[in-house]
């Protein structure tokens, strides 16, 4: 059996990132029954209610896995990074730590409220 592009995506990263993007991956598909998981652009991608809203990934430099926020530039919160993004900001996740679940449920909370008022800062 074959697996999907977005499962091998998370199947085939090296331990601790391996472990860090799947706790990353079941607790945004289980902070809304409206989020669902789509593979766009050779990544994983998290809609709600159809749009966009975030994303997995590794960033090129370290390694480290983050969580990228579709309409970041709206959000203010003091632990999301644009650094040369125009649009999106990321949330780096140290895969030697627990995830920050609380930080990251605010944050795709504030995801959600900013794609449902996307001229809004939130």
């Amino acid at each position: 059996m074959q697996l999907r592009d977005i499962d091998d995506f998370f199947w085939n990263k090296p331990e601790p990132a391996k472990g860090s993007l799947n706790a990353l991956r079941a607790l945004v598909l289980q902070f809304s029954p409206d989020v669902t998981e789509v593979w766009r652009y050779k990544m994983p991608f998290y809609n709600y209610n159809g749009k966009r809203f975030c994303y997995i990934w590794l960033e090129k430099k370290t390694g480290l896995p983050y969580l990228g926020i579709v309409d970041g530039k709206l959000l203010e919160h003091p632990n999301l990074i644009a650094e040369k993004r125009s649009r999106m900001k990321i949330l780096l996740i140290d895969p030697h730590e627990d995830l920050p679940v609380d930080q990251i449920n605010e944050i795709l909370q504030m995801a959600i409220r900013a794609s449902c008022h996307p001229y809004k800062t939130v």
